[in-house]
């Protein structure tokens, strides 16, 4: 198995080499410029891991990957509209940069290109899984929409929440390279199982991000989901835990229309602080790793890859912040 980063080269020259129409320019410009923003591109390299560990080509799947890839990113553009967020990876969005419509249809002209590319490696079983994947993503983000309104969510309808929404893209990734590369049903499965699991705990991590994290490090601007009520594992932890003034100074923040970020992102920060969700998250986190190191244990291939997966799921399962 190649370095992760020999993988990540190969991901970023495929995605420079898109060739884009040079007309109409408000279609195509915004989409070359998400995709020039880069980000981890962990999802088409864990395909290209999944494909060589499991006996082919990573070569094979790097259309797939690409494709993989052209579609999370077209998720993103639609999310920031969504969320109303100004910056993503440290740049504007393209829904400020441009307009909310540019984002929109160049977020669905994302969507097609992605398509294309996945389908070029002729494989039914691929594009059977692509198909249902995408499907569970966008109902994960509707009931994402949906928890905003309520104020009952259990950490339970969050966790399936996130899988749809995150999680099973990760489990995609790797199966779909394990099915390029001809794998068997057991152990293209067992690798979904692991992608699922690093989902998880990526997402929880990512939750912590929003509050403690690095701005720079982080690349999206620290208090979003504070400030838009968005019902994260921290904040759903917090609703059942608190009590007396507590309880009512959360109250607050949930429902003043008018608070500031200055204000308001500090305040539920130490809210969460003495009511302990920052822990309950870790071990969360530290859950849902074991449970994809277990996966790719049970995996039938080299020590050098299982080596290295474990590496990679332990790395983003313990993102600093």
């Amino acid at each position: 198995m190649k370095s992760f980063q020999e993988y990540l080269d190969l991901v970023n020259r495929a995605i420079d080499a898109i060739p884009y129409p040079d007309a109409p320019s408000q279609l195509y410009e915004p989409i070359a410029y998400h995709m020039a923003l880069g980000g981890k591109r962990i999802r088409p390299v864990l395909m290209l891991m999944a494909c060589d560990a499991m006996g082919g080509d990573c070569s094979m799947a790097l259309d797939a990957a690409v494709g993989l890839e052209m579609f999370h990113n077209f998720t993103l553009l639609h999310d920031d509209v969504m969320d109303n967020a100004d910056v993503r990876r440290g740049k504007a969005t393209v829904h400020r940069r441009w307009n909310d419509n540019t984002a929109i249809l160049s977020g669905d002209t994302m969507l097609t290109i992605a398509t294309q590319y996945i389908a070029r490696c002729s494989n039914w079983q691929v594009m059977d899984l692509f198909n249902k994947t995408a499907i569970e993503i966008y109902e994960g983000q509707q009931w994402d929409m949906d928890y905003e309104q309520l104020n009952d969510v259990t950490v339970d309808e969050y966790i399936k929440m996130i899988r749809l929404k995150t999680s099973v893209l990760l489990g995609c990734a790797l199966k779909m390279g394990a099915l390029i590369a001809d794998a068997g049903e057991e152990q293209a499965d067992t690798l979904y199982e692991a992608g699922v699991n690093m989902g998880l705990a990526f997402q929880l991590m990512d939750d912590m991000l929003d509050v403690w994290g690095d701005p720079e490090t982080f690349g999206k601007e620290i208090g979003g989901d504070i400030m838009n009520n968005k019902k994260t594992y921290l904040l759903i932890n917090a609703m059942r835990l608190v009590k007396g003034d507590d309880a009512d100074e959360l109250r607050h923040w949930l429902n003043d229309p008018y608070a500031t970020r200055d204000d308001k992102v500090p305040a539920v920060t130490a809210l969460y602080e003495r009511l302990g969700v920052r822990q309950l998250a870790m071990d969360a986190i530290t859950h849902y790793n074991d449970l994809a190191v277990e996966a790719f244990n049970r995996l039938k291939i080299s020590d050098e890859d299982r080596d290295a997966f474990i590496a990679l799921a332990n790395r983003l399962a313990g993102r600093k912040y």
